[in-house]
């Protein structure tokens, strides 16, 4: 029997139309300042799609292209100056930056009630400690899939494979927030098939093209791939998906899982900064 496909495009479209509706129902219409540094191809369309979905949900594009050549310093100012303009919302660095500039320092200065993207120490300290704040969206993102998809988490067993700070580790912060007992595994990680077939969920985000195979899923279990790989057949994630369907009871495609998922949980993020400083 074929697992259960996680329709991402269409629970990224549901939670886009339940943006426009909380945004209609705000005083004033959230303002999203987008920062793009140089020319980057990808960036750019990544950049362009996000202020697209903004504008349609009803919010203000408060969007900054920035020359390569700028300077820390100058990057800064303009980060300060976000930060302390009503106006401005929710704040999002594209990354990644020109090799000059050091992204982690810049990304500290995000005003964590502005860090929609959820990445500054802040705002990763309150997912730590269960204090409210704004979430990483890709994990974020994955627990709507999971909720949408009527996954059970309480008491189950997950793994997350990937250790970063942007998925890895918020995701099982995020799960065990939900009582699942999580275990996170990484590239030192011994008997990684071994360990991943306990799953009752499983979270790929180690970015390693088809890490997961058939030998490594649960029967019945949840998968969740967050990679995304360019071959040239096109694109295909953490996930061995073809391998895995008929072990697996429900699994997010490569393209059009999890990825759809991310830009609306960055609007989502920004009506809650929104709601969060009208509460303050």
């Amino acid at each position: 029997m074929s697992a259960l496909i996680i329709d991402g495009k269409a629970a990224a479209a549901e939670l886009r139309e339940e943006v426009t509706r909380e945004v209609a129902l705000l005083e004033e219409a959230p303002g999203l300042a987008t920062l793009l540094v140089g020319d980057d191809p990808a960036s750019e369309i990544y950049v362009r799609n996000k202020r697209r979905l903004c504008v349609k949900a009803g919010m203000r594009d408060l969007h900054r292209h920035l020359p390569a050549e700028i300077s820390q310093v100058e990057l800064a100012e303009i980060i300060d100056e976000l930060n302390a303009d009503p106006a401005v919302t929710g704040i999002l660095l594209q990354l990644p930056l020109p090799k000059h500039l050091d992204a982690v320092d810049l990304l500290a200065r995000i005003d964590p009630d502005k860090d929609v993207d959820g990445l500054t120490e802040t705002s990763a300290g309150r997912l730590a400690s269960g204090v409210t704040g704004l979430r990483p969206c890709t994990p974020a993102g994955v627990m709507r899939l999971l909720d949408r998809a009527g996954v059970p988490l309480a008491g189950a067993n997950a793994v997350v494979v990937g250790r970063s700070n942007l998925v890895g580790r918020p995701q099982a912060q995020l799960l065990l927030q939900r009582d699942a007992t999580v275990t996170i595994c990484h590239r030192y990680t011994r008997d990684l098939p071994v360990i991943c077939r306990r799953a009752d969920v499983l979270i790929a985000a180690a970015g390693v093209r088809h890490l997961i195979g058939r030998d490594a899923i649960k029967p019945g279990a949840t998968v969740i791939d967050v990679g995304i790989h360019r071959t040239e057949t096109g694109l295909c994630g953490d996930v061995d998906t073809a391998a895995v369907l008929d072990v697996a009871g429900a699994i997010t495609p490569v393209p059009g899982g999890v990825g759809p998922m991310t830009i609306a949980m960055l609007l989502w993020n920004t009506v809650e900064a929104a709601r969060l400083r009208t509460a303050a």
